[in-house]
């Protein structure tokens, strides 16, 4: 008979005993450990299971080990089943059908201790852990990172609101941009000041920063300067000035903004120009317009001019002077009896009408000491006439004498400076006469001699002065000859130019 066939059909009819014993003869092994699993007899059927080898079977065994509670059993077929990653899946949710948490986690800590562990089995415990363990997760991702499938633990992290962890997991994964809207839209949980500049470093879209800026403001706004300088290399300066402007926060950001002015932005120096205003800050307020000129400047001038405060009236006279508005600028400083601030205005204007119209108010006004500084100051662009004339007509002429001597001294010095020019040119020209006469010339023609006989054409009458020719044969005056030396006829005689 065939055992096999005969097994199977008792197998059938539910005569498990039988059956047993025919799988036995032929062995059939896992139709045998089918036999033992329904006798109840879990531990043959797990070493049955063993001899055939094969993942149904160990999936067999296990569910009925599982549903008996037989978990020492089920946890022996359970590990040859979830070095298989296609089984895993199946095994957990046979558990977790039956509420068996920690068994399940039991066997999968075990699996992940065996050589064949593989990925899978690192992420489905992971997951586990977000589900019923989430206080193990964190530590169990620290040390497993790189045996992670990571996008679908990040998955299982959020379904379960691990923002922390999926934070971290982002971060791992080179995903910045999706762990810096995780911290900041989860931030009760999520959020860790130093964690998120180190974050914002590495991310790719732009708006992330405007994002961020806009989430401390609105809860972080303490730390928010330090968010800025962080990313300061990377935002629109004008753009972050408008956008805390929007909502009224400026003063919060005057450091970064400080930091930012080297660049010279008509915002960046807008917004500091308006707080200083504000606070009333005029060494400050000078000082950033002396340095950083990209504003609106008269605009801003015409804000100052009708302050309160009389240095906030004086920059505003200062910025009308740096933009060539002298006039506004002096009538300014007049209102508020600024009078040196007037005076250098009118100095540096260069323009003669508007100094001399200073000098015209103080006189009108018998302001004698101011009139003598205005002497002083606008020297330059003054005329002697019209200085003397008004200290005249009003008495003056005490406070415009120290004025009035300095213009005869540099009138005395230029006049000192023409005539010594003068006498060097007149002392030039009677050289130049003089060496004209004295001119003699290096020798004379003698008109008397002419060509002498027997000479022929020779230019003897060219020679140079005090150089006589000689008659042939005799010995030049004065001269001895040198016994044995004879006259050449044609010789010239010594001393005689060539």
């Amino acid at each position: 008979a065939n055992v096999q066939q005969v097994g199977d059909r008792l197998y059938e009819e539910r005569a498990f005993k039988a059956a047993k014993i025919l799988y036995q003869n032929c062995v059939n092994n896992s139709k045998l450990a089918s036999c033992h699993v329904m006798l109840g007899e879990y531990t043959q059927a797990v070493e049955a299971a063993k001899k055939a080898n094969n993942p149904k079977t160990w999936k067999e065994v296990n569910i009925a080990c599982v549903q008996a509670q037989q978990f020492r059993c089920a946890e022996i077929a359970g590990m040859y089943i979830i070095v298989h990653p296609d089984h895993i899946e199946d095994v957990i949710a046979q558990y977790e059908k039956g509420g068996h948490f920690e068994e399940l986690m039991s066997l999968l800590d075990s699996g992940l201790a065996s050589e064949r562990s593989h990925v899978g089995m690192y992420t489905e415990q992971a997951i586990l852990y977000t589900k019923y363990k989430p206080e193990k997760l964190m530590d169990f991702i620290k040390l497993n990172t790189q045996k992670l499938n990571i996008p679908k633990l990040i998955h299982a992290c959020e379904r379960h609101y691990h923002w922390q962890e999926a934070v971290f997991l982002y971060t791992h994964y080179d995903e910045f941009d999706s762990a810096a809207n995780t911290m900041m839209a989860h931030s009760p949980v999520a959020f860790a000041h130093d964690q998120f500049m180190m974050i914002l470093q590495k991310v790719s879209n732009m708006e992330i920063y405007y994002r961020a800026i806009q989430f401390y403001l609105d809860e972080q706004p303490m730390q928010l300067n330090p968010l800025l300088n962080t990313i300061m290399a990377k935002v629109d300066h004008a753009r972050v000035v408008q956008q805390v402007r929007k909502v009224g926060h400026l003063p919060l950001i005057l450091p970064y903004m400080k930091a930012a002015q080297q660049h010279n932005l008509q915002a960046v120096n807008e917004a500091i120009n308006d707080l200083y205003v504000e606070g009333e800050q005029y060494d400050e307020l000078r000082q950033s317009i002396e340095d950083f000129d990209n504003i609106d400047q008269i605009s801003l001038a015409q804000k100052l001019e009708k302050h309160e405060l009389v240095e906030m009236r004086r920059i505003a006279a200062l910025v009308y002077k740096k933009n060539k508005r002298y006039k506004q600028s002096i009538d300014l400083s007049k209102q508020d009896k600024m009078y040196k601030d007037a005076m250098e205005t009118a100095f540096e204007s260069g323009n003669a009408d508007l100094a001399e119209s200073l000098l015209r108010y103080f006189v009108d006004n018998d302001m004698k000491e101011c009139f003598a500084a205005c002497l002083y100051t606008c020297y330059d662009h003054i005329r002697p006439d019209v200085g003397l004339e008004l200290a005249w007509r009003k008495g003056m002429l005490d406070f415009a004498m120290p004025f009035l001597i300095q213009v005869l001294r540099e009138y005395t010095s230029r006049i000192d400076a023409l005539d010594k020019k003068t006498q060097k040119k007149e002392e030039a020209e009677e050289k130049e006469k003089s060496a004209s006469n004295d001119f003699v010339p290096d020798y004379m023609v003698n008109p008397m001699m002419g060509s002498m006989p027997g000479f022929g054409n020779l230019a003897i009458g060219n020679a140079p002065m005090g150089m006589t020719p000689q008659p042939q044969g005799f010995p030049q005056p004065g001269m001895m000859q040198t016994p044995g030396m004879m006259q050449t006829p044609g010789m010239m005689q010594p001393g005689m130019g060539m």
